[in-house]
């Protein structure tokens, strides 16, 4: 059984549907089960809407909804009209779909402020919109597939938005819903993204990016052999292509390596994708459904050791500094620092500490003033925005020391404001302006693979 996840690039419509139909009848055989994202930028309208609404502009959302009502309408034509019946079936479906959006909107207009459980409400109709045409649209090329409603396999808790995953409560409906239907020889097909809260079935969704998530969470579920992500790119680059115009595939990477790059800006996997498939040591695959006869990336325990094997960075950093006399000799100090961290649900990047200070890199600030409060309880306190993380990423990075220092060197006269091993030594980060981790990371990549670069 192999899970395979197609992101909006690889449904974003009629066509890209129809190759993922082709795809997945090449897997046949090995009882695929599916996950989907919404249509290519659909989520983003989604949260416009619920924006616009809630903010009066009642107007702006319901054109926003008949445009993407259109849209999806148009897609289902396209790919159903050989059969009106089940063309008019679909269409209906959908069509209550916005029509619940559109009621959504106006009572958003009314109540005037956006809860966090009112955006999973709006958010979420994306995947499931999205399900069901693909569901059809496999029918009709021949394959047996089957809808199941994410919120009946993909359990989590009430924290809406960024929902936590109950990894049992998956295991046993995983078990319960999906496995009769791959057993039965059919193709079960759901959203990603999307759950709902265990104990009340009230809709949540994982955050952005979280239908890779959800991939990785059903293949470990199921015990899968392998789980592929499909997007829009050959595999996992040496570097980001729209910044590095020589960055290279990997054909394959390890386990912790791909999980780094992910948290440090690599945009082809969703950093939790890993986590799930590490557990169960299930390979995860990297796929352009573009190219479905491309080698791609393969994930997996079993990777060459190399001093470098990416180049990852991200801008939009903030970086807090916290300095406190109190810290000297003091029990208990860290810990009290970083549970303002978790009671504020915000993750920290980049750590770095002195006899009095501590500096943290964060990437989301959606909570960063009332983070800055609690932390001046504990010392001073110094807001950095507009910094970023550039991460060089090596199972071999710290076998000696040539590969840092060729780092350092190539970083030359760039401002570093942090700069970080991890405990691992397969990741070095460095803390540079925004600005200039572009520049940065065309330095490391020129240096490392590059005319005589060896990594």
């Amino acid at each position: 059984m192999i899970v395979c996840k197609f992101g909006g690039t690889s449904v974003a419509d009629a066509s890209a549907i129809v190759r993922a139909a082709a795809i997945i009848a090449q897997r046949r055989a090995r009882m695929p089960v599916v996950v989907v994202s919404a249509l290519g930028g659909a989520t983003n309208q989604l949260v416009q809407v619920a924006e616009q609404s809630a903010g009066g502009q009642l107007i702006g959302a319901l054109r926003a909804v008949e445009a993407l009502r259109d849209r999806h309408l148009t897609q289902a034509d396209i790919l159903l009209r050989d059969d009106p019946a089940v063309l008019a079936d679909v269409s209906g479906e959908l069509s209550a779909m916005f029509d619940e959006l559109a009621a959504l909107a106006e009572a958003l207009r009314t109540l005037g402020d956006l809860t966090p459980r009112s955006l999973d409400a709006i958010a979420s109709l994306g995947e499931q919109l999205s399900s069901v045409l693909v569901v059809a649209a496999f029918r009709l090329h021949g394959l047996a597939a089957d809808h199941v409603d994410a919120r009946e396999v993909m359990i989590t808790d009430s924290q809406f938005t960024r929902a936590e995953p109950q990894v049992d409560a998956i295991t046993e409906a995983a078990q319960r819903v999906l496995m009769p239907i791959v057993r039965a020889g059919r193709i079960p097909v759901m959203g990603g993204f999307i759950g709902s809260a265990q104990g009340t079935g009230v809709t949540t969704t994982l955050g952005r990016g979280g239908s890779d998530y959800s991939a990785s969470l059903v293949g470990a579920a199921l015990q899968a052999e392998a789980i592929e992500i499909w997007t829009d790119v050959d595999g996992m680059l040496t570097a980001d292509p729209r910044v590095v115009a020589g960055a290279q595939l990997i054909e394959r990477i390890g386990f912790e390596e791909a999980s780094e790059l992910a948290s440090f800006g690599a945009k082809v996997l969703h950093p939790n994708t890993i986590a799930p498939a590490v557990t169960r040591g299930i390979p995860v695959w990297v796929l352009n459904s573009g190219k479905p006869h491309g080698s791609g990336t393969l994930i997996t325990f079993e990777a060459p050791r190399r001093p470098v094997t990416a180049i990852a960075g991200k801008s939009g950093v903030t970086l807090l500094k916290v300095r406190s006399p109190r810290m000297l000799l003091t029990e208990g100090f860290m810990r009290s620092l970083f549970e303002v961290f978790e009671r504020h649900r915000t993750s920290v990047d980049v750590v770095a500490t002195s006899e009095v200070s501590v500096s943290v890199t964060i990437d989301d600030a959606t909570r960063l003033e009332a983070l800055v409060v609690d932390l001046q309880t504990l010392g001073d306190v110094t807001m950095e925005r507009n910094r970023g993380i550039v991460s060089i990423v090596g199972n071999g990075l710290s076998d000696g020391g040539s590969a840092m220092s060729r780092a350092l060197e190539a970083i030359g006269d760039l401002r570093v404001y942090m700069l970080s091993l991890s405990s691992s030594g397969i990741n070095l980060t460095v803390v540079v302006d925004g600005a200039q981790v572009h520049p940065a990371m065309q330095r490391l990549h020129e240096a490392f693979f590059g005319q005589g670069g060896d990594a």
